[in-house]
């Protein structure tokens, strides 16, 4: 069989397309042993293979695009598929068309549209295919759902002859290839044709694709007539782009009367029937692994996880695993339960401790009839290469009560094989692992239940992938060379966090990760794939470059960029003119600056922690010359009953502050021949007591370092990362792209379809004060919030200037604002949303329930979920309106319904 293969591209000097496929007539996927296509004219392709005769010929293939400098780029999407019958002709022509990467549509191929909100009937039979049959038409596209199908119509006859009432419908099990073999009447000659959305109920076609009339040319052949597949794709709406609208909680505030005074996995089901009730096609939640550190209320920060693979038991439902069999103790379970149930907001300690006491019942209860599980087994096996470890981890951070694991003598450094064989199950320690083992494996099974109930909904569940994991973590305990664990990560200066962010995680080591192609990565988003089909990057600046602080400082004042084009002196000396180490690198301290800093404290300080080394002009002393050094010795920050700060706070943030007042950071081991200058650097008493001229350049050179210098750099730096990640799975990717954001950023999450996040107080066109929904782009998450954010009513009411402008500029009303956020300005800010071109509208559930009076919270502030200005914040928001009662508001449910509705929101495809 002679297989002739045709593609039109336009191409460039020296660059050459070839064809790669799973045949080794096509290389065996090996891009340069593959075959070179040969440019006819016109921008069109072609090559021609020879296969041997078989009964079935079926293979997998792409095209991809050969650069002068021998790199390659691949079309975008999965693999092409070539299925047919050796028999059915000598010679087979394929007609395809290239891939984009940046297409709109492609978003729609992922996991979210195909195994969710389009899925299609599994159990449909392949449709008889006619021996007979000169052309094979196939479309791909996944829009569609399942009370319709695909249909072609066109000049031939064969195709119906443009008659409606003889429409050729195509077979869908190939979905989201829909095809149809047709024997032409009229083969050589051109033949026109279009498809159209067919009606199954309504037997007829309801809408025709939107574009011009497609055309299939015939084909002049060697020998005798073969068989043609033309395969076609981007399917015009007239209805204009899919949008939907999603809720976003975290799971721990989900409330029901079954939950152990938390939210849990198997709340989401209820949940879940909330959302398809109102039309909501998304519910999005935070992350859900492990991040037990410490057994204290600091393991409540949802992004610090200890293993990226084990989900937290924080979520586990006891109820699901089995009933006690001491009576005592089930009256004693319910009894807590409803207890903690009562709080208003989560006490994450007291649940937690009452979470591991009936787990250790259950599992003294259940241990020896899980050797005989069969699914329990099948589970450790699978789960083996992550959960061993993990269980490890768990019963060694307990025994030595320290998550430190450079304190854990011979397991301080991780050897499989030492951990393996001193928690053996025949050994005197197993029980400490196999609890473990024992809870994840109920925690995955119930997560299971909710994304398999969530799928038959049609109701995506769209995860969170932190840009870090904590510092003691399995991860970093198990393969330390993935991460710089003598630095931190974190964010610069925002209107949210004036110092800065420092979360505290090790950086990573892309070059390692790079070295076995992301495995880590690709294992991580695999493992989410389970139960996500849609997940939301945490930072996705951090892809590009992250914001490292050195291990010595706290504040985010004190990080930069990594990777970055540090300054050599001369450049510096060639744009300010000088360059004074003394005067740029160390803290600038003068005798003026104490009293605003200390107070009544400025002499104590002087005293006891400075150096005077001029008149009026000091330097901190050694043991108090790095932030992390004066957290040691002041570590407790209290306020007495006044409300004042106390004396020990006033002096270390004090102290901190004098360290930030520099202007520039040497870079380490550059042997002073490099510098980086310091975020934020205007706000610092050093620089503004430069003379005018060394400030304006001093501008200039801020200004080209932090929003010129390096945005073909980043660019670069992410197009190598995100690519092999992103496309581990077939999920649905979404960028939390806030903050200080490089010019380069949207064009990559462009090509490589990320959908960005739109917030309305933090607009990305400079010098905007609020952002408009309706100027958001099609691969798009609008919200007016996160969970980083105060909600709708309680911004309102932070800033009554600023809400007064959004009220006038935004919502477009005369005279004053109410004080208050009612339920009718929450209205018409969600209904903004609603109408906006984005993909996705995803809303908070306390600004949703703001437009009811009567269900939303009697408590505004207490509705916030993170302060991320404050890394000691205590995440225990807990919804104030159970499942249920939700379930039951009727006209609060209609209206969701109707808002959706009105603003294209729902649609049958």
């Amino acid at each position: 069989m002679t297989l002739r293969f045709q593609i039109a591209y336009q191409t460039q000097y020296g660059q050459q397309l070839k064809l790669v496929g799973s045949h080794p007539a096509l290389g065996d996927w090996n891009s340069e042993t593959a075959p070179s296509m040969t440019y006819e004219s016109g921008g069109i392709w072609s090559l021609s293979i020879d296969l041997p005769d078989e009964k079935k010929i079926s293979f997998s293939y792409k095209y991809c695009l050969q650069h002068a400098d021998g790199s390659v780029q691949w079309e975008w999407g999965k693999d092409r598929t070539f299925d047919l019958k050796g028999d059915k002709a000598a010679e087979v022509f394929v007609r395809d068309f290239w891939r984009p990467k940046a297409l709109q549509e492609n978003a729609l191929h992922s996991s979210a549209f195909t195994r969710v909100l389009m899925k299609q009937d599994v159990n449909k039979r392949r449709k008889a295919r006619p021996a007979s049959a000169t052309h094979r038409f196939q479309l791909m596209a996944p829009r569609i759902s399942d009370g319709y199908d695909f249909c072609i119509l066109g000049s031939d006859p064969a195709l119906g002859a443009w008659d409606e009432e003889k429409v050729v419908i195509l077979d869908d099990h190939a979905y989201p290839l829909f095809s149809v073999d047709v024997t032409l009447e009229n083969p050589k000659e051109p033949v026109h044709y279009k498809f159209a959305i067919y009606d199954k109920a309504a037997r007829k076609i309801i809408t025709w694709e939107n574009r011009e009339n497609r055309s299939c040319l015939p084909v002049i052949w060697e020998n005798e007539p073969g068989f043609v597949v033309v395969t076609d794709e981007q399917f015009k709406y007239p209805v204009g782009n899919w949008k939907g609208t999603g809720v976003a909680i975290p799971v721990f505030s989900l409330r029901s009367e079954k939950g152990l005074g938390v939210g849990e996995f198997s709340d989401l089901i209820e949940f879940i029937d909330w959302a398809k009730q109102t039309g909501m096609k998304l519910i999005q939640i935070l992350p859900i692994n492990d991040t037990t550190a410490r057994h204290r209320w600091t393991d409540s920060y949802p992004y610090s996880a200890i293993s990226v693979f084990a989900l937290h038991p924080l979520y586990l439902n006891i109820d699901k695993i089995a009933k006690f069999e001491n009576k005592a103790l089930q009256k004693e379970y319910i009894q807590t339960r409803n207890a903690l149930n009562e709080l208003s907001q989560i006490d994450y300690e007291a649940v937690m401790a009452a979470k591991w006491k009936f787990i250790r019942a259950l599992y003294a209860q259940q241990k020896d009839a899980l050797k005989k599980d069969a699914a329990y087994k099948k589970f450790l096996r699978e789960q083996a290469e992550w959960l061993k470890p993990y269980a490890a981890f768990c019963a060694l951070r307990d025994r030595n009560q320290s998550v430190d694991y450079s304190q854990w003598a011979e397991f301080s450094a991780y050897d499989a094989a030492a951990v393996d064989s001193y928690f053996s199950a025949k050994g005197a320690f197993y029980d400490e692992v196999a609890i473990h083992y024992f809870v994840q494996y109920h925690l995955f099974n119930q997560m299971q239940e909710v994304a398999d109930y969530a799928r038959s909904q049609g109701v995506i569940i769209k995860g969170d992938v932190p840009i870090g994991i904590f510092r003691n973590s399995v991860d970093s305990w198990i393969a330390p060379h993935l991460y710089y664990m003598g630095s931190q990560a974190g964010a610069p200066p925002d209107a949210f966090a004036e110092k800065g962010q420092n979360w505290g995680f090790p950086t990573y080591n892309w070059q390692a990760m790079a070295e076995d192609g992301y495995d880590w990565w690709r294992k991580r988003l695999s493992s989410m794939a389970r139960f996500f089909d849609a997940y939301r990057i945490d930072h996705i600046l951090g892809f590009f470059r992250i914001w490292q602080i050195p291990i010595s400082e706290i504040e985010g004042l004190m990080g930069h960029f990594n990777p970055d084009l540090p300054f050599s002196v001369e450049e510096i000396h060639n744009r300010i003119g000088w360059f004074d180490y003394d005067r740029f690198c160390r803290p600038y301290i003068r005798e003026h600056m104490l009293h605003d800093r200390f107070g009544e404290f400025a002499d104590e300080v002087k005293w006891n922690f400075l150096t005077e080394i001029r008149p009026g002009q000091f330097m901190l002393r050694e043991e108090v010359d790095s932030q992390q050094k004066v957290d040691q010795l002041f570590p407790v920050a209290s306020e007495d009953d006044s409300g004042k700060k106390s004396k020990a706070d006033r002096i270390r943030e004090g102290l901190q502050s004098l360290i930030s007042e520099v202007l520039f950071f040497e870079v380490p081991f550059s042997n002073g021949s490099a510098y980086r200058p310091r975020i934020s650097m205007q706000k610092s008493t050093s620089y503004q007591e430069l003379d005018a001229s060394s400030k304006s350049r001093l501008d200039q050179l801020y200004t080209h370092y932090f929003y010129k210098r390096h945005e073909d750099f980043w660019r670069k730096q992410a197009m190598v990362k995100l690519p092999p990640i992103t496309q581990a799975t077939d999920m649905l990717v979404c960028g939390e792209d806030l903050g200080m954001v490089p010019d380069c950023v949207p064009g990559v999450m462009d090509e490589l379809g990320i959908l960005s996040l739109e917030i309305q107080r933090m607009p990305k066109r400079p010098g905007s004060e609020f952002g408009h929904p309706a100027d958001a782009p099609y691969l798009s998450v609008v919200s007016p919030g996160s969970h980083d954010m105060s909600t709708i009513r309680g911004w309102w009411e932070e800033d009554h200037a600023l809400s007064q402008r959004f009220f006038n500029q935004l919502l477009g009303h005369p005279g004053g604002a109410p004080y208050f956020a009612e339920p009718w300005v929450c209205k018409e800010i969600i209904n903004q949303h609603m109408y906006s071109p984005a993909m996705w509208a995803i809303f908070p559930i306390q600004d949703l329930v703001a437009m009811d009076g009567d269900l939303r919270s009697p408590h505004t502030h207490e509705e916030r979920i993170n302060v991320p200005a404050n890394s000691k914040h205590y995440w225990r928001y807990r919804f104030h309106l159970s499942t249920q009662e939700l379930m039951k508001a009727q006209s609060f449910n209609d209206m969701l319904k109707d808002l959706a509705e009105k603003s294209g929101r729902i649609a049958d495809y």
